[in-house]
């Protein structure tokens, strides 16, 4: 029973060293579903196929730095920002991540991969997830502790009701258009902002955000990714009656 014990006591304190070792993750599976749903993708059910490969540990290193932009700085997310980072897609040599690069750097790489005659879908369904990332406020602001002990909460909030409430996301969504590169930084900086202005506020009241608080990023997120879906002459498709 002693054996059984100090087994057990060396395998919990196993996990906890390695669970809190592992990056954070920004909404959970339903959520990161619901938006590509109600934003019309056709994949939607992929959505979530970035978090398993950034959960592969070869893979990891060069994942995880799309999901997130740590700023450090606390500065406002403009055009020039998100430019910068497009060339970091990808490149685990970041430690502040790069997040808005890397939703550009997606649908470059689909583009670039139907224009060679390939299976381009795969590129879109990791953008489809960055792009739910960006409404995510802690995927805004600085990695400090709030941030680290109120992660996982904040991820979840609504994963057990979103999956019923995909009809509301799309009816308070709104109709954005994409042209250019110039558009598509734009749009990413504003929804970067809203997020990084939240995660400004949950901080300094020292809370979690509210239902109602998660549904307005999330509703910009899927705002976002149909505008992208027309953007690369995607006709958004509807699931949900």
């Amino acid at each position: 029973m002693r054996t059984f014990t100090r087994c057990i006591a060396s395998l919990s304190a196993f996990l906890s060293l390695t669970l809190s070792s592992l990056p954070a993750l920004a909404w959970h599976d339903k959520t990161h579903l619901s938006v590509a749903e109600a934003a019309g993708f056709d994949l939607w059910y992929s959505a979530a196929a970035a978090d398993v490969a950034k959960s592969k540990s070869e893979f990891r290193p060069t994942e995880e730095k799309n999901h997130y932009f740590n700023n450090n700085a606390d500065k406002e997310v403009d055009v020039a920002m998100v430019m910068s980072q497009i060339e970091r897609y990808n490149k685990p040599d970041d430690s502040e991540g790069h997040l808005y690069g890397a939703i550009i750097g997606a649908v470059r790489a689909y583009k670039a991969e139907k224009e060679s005659g390939k299976y381009a879908e795969y590129p879109l369904a990791f953008c489809a997830h960055y792009v739910a990332d960006l409404s995510m406020p802690l995927h805004n602001t600085l990695y400090d502790d709030f941030n680290k002990n109120r992660h996982s909460i904040n991820d979840g909030i609504v994963e057990s009701s979103v999956r019923n409430n995909i009809g509301y996301i799309q009816r308070n969504m709104e109709n954005i258009t994409i042209l250019n590169e110039a558009d598509f930084a734009r749009e990413i900086a504003k929804v970067a902002n809203t997020a990084r202005q939240l995660g400004i506020k949950i901080r300094e009241e020292k809370r979690d955000m509210t239902q109602s608080e998660v549904y307005t990023q999330l509703t910009r997120s899927a705002s976002l990714l149909n505008a992208v879906l027309k953007y690369v002459g995607k006709t958004p498709v509807s699931t949900v009656s």
